[in-house]
């Protein structure tokens, strides 16, 4: 196993969950969603305690789920509410698991692990995502990789020179120094670059030419996601890494929640402080998103196919690898306390 399991996991987008029933699997657990006739969102393994056919073939009635092989009527606690012989006693020994749910920031989180610990106050902080003043929005991708390797990629933001050359990469990327620090369970990784040219992204962003300072500051965020200020602010208005909104500022909103040992549900959006009430800028963001992590799952999967066709190498850390390196050692610390 390569994922820690008393965590908090997104599992989907607030808007993909509406009564029918939504099926993804989670840490290796196939975990069937619907909204309850109220709205709050009901998470069980997709499995009928009967014959296991998954309950996402099922049918909904009211707030429960009739498995389709054999009609047992199973309610959102688990729990048989009817059994296959309507007349015979309901045998509640027969039940599914269940999974707490949470939903904040636009996304429905799941706990994965030992239910009795499951803490919204754990939910990871993604106040850019629900903040006044920001605006929020962003996609899902399917990727056939470790989701570790995504860590790796969006903690090691250098590959943008190349990856991205046609968009928000640059060279100075390679030029910059990193500063890594960690604080417990986060890691960050920052670079500042100090009166560059900005690229075309963020010159249209900032609707002002002349040199500029930009940033990145990657925080890792257990167990599986990155969150990347990001933005530029001219050169004149003296910002540092410490204070820098005079600008234009956004996250790069990143959850790379585990499906199998070698497959990711990429979660991905940006939050912005500027033209937050222009909902064509936002479709254009969304847009411009897609296509460069369309670049980076490319990449990530061709690495995971390598990994598999070469298994007498390994891995190597360079200098630029730290915040990756970094953000491992705080999963196998967190997987050996979950053993």
């Amino acid at each position: 196993m390569t994922f820690v399991r008393n965590r908090w996991y997104v599992a989907a987008w607030d808007g993909e969950i509406g009564a029918g029933a939504f099926s993804r699997t989670i840490c290796g657990e196939p975990i069937v969603m619907y909204r309850k006739l109220a709205g709050d969102v009901v998470a069980l393994r997709d499995a009928c305690p009967h014959r296991l056919l998954p309950l996402s073939m099922g049918i909904r009635e009211g707030d429960n789920l009739r498995c389709r092989y054999h009609g047992l009527l199973v309610g959102p606690d688990g729990k048989p509410r009817q059994m296959p012989i309507v007349h015979e006693r309901v045998n509640e020994k027969i039940c599914t698991p269940t999974y707490a749910v949470v939903e904040r920031h636009r996304f429905v989180w799941v706990w994965i692990g030992d239910q009795t610990k499951a803490d919204p106050n754990l939910v990871p902080d993604f106040w850019p995502c629900s903040r006044e003043g920001w605006v929020f929005d962003g996609g899902y991708m399917h990727v056939k990789c470790d989701y570790r390797l995504f860590i790796d990629n969006l903690m090691d933001l250098t590959h943008e020179t190349y990856v991205h050359m046609g968009s928000i990469g640059q060279q100075e990327l390679m030029e910059a120094p990193l500063e890594t620090s960690t604080d417990g369970d986060r890691v960050v990784l920052s670079r500042w670059m100090p009166n560059i040219d900005a690229p075309p992204f963020w010159r249209q962003a900032l609707k002002k030419e002349g040199k500029v300072d930009r940033w990145q500051i990657c925080h890792f965020v257990e167990p599986c996601s990155v969150l990347i200020d990001v933005g530029v602010s001219p050169v004149e208005a003296g910002d540092t890494l410490v204070s820098h909104d005079s600008g234009v500022r956004g996250f790069v909103i990143d959850s790379m929640t585990p499906e199998t040992e070698t497959s990711s549900h990429y979660f991905w959006g940006m939050a912005r402080n500027f033209d937050v009430h222009d909902a064509g800028v936002t479709a254009r963001l969304k847009a411009g998103q897609s296509q460069i992590f369309a670049e980076d799952i490319e990449i990530l999967e061709r690495q995971q196919a390598s990994i598999a066709a070469n298994p007498d190498m390994a891995l190597r850390v360079l200098s630029i690898d730290s915040g990756g390196a970094h953000s491992r050692r705080v999963i196998e610390r967190l997987m050996k306390q979950d053993a």
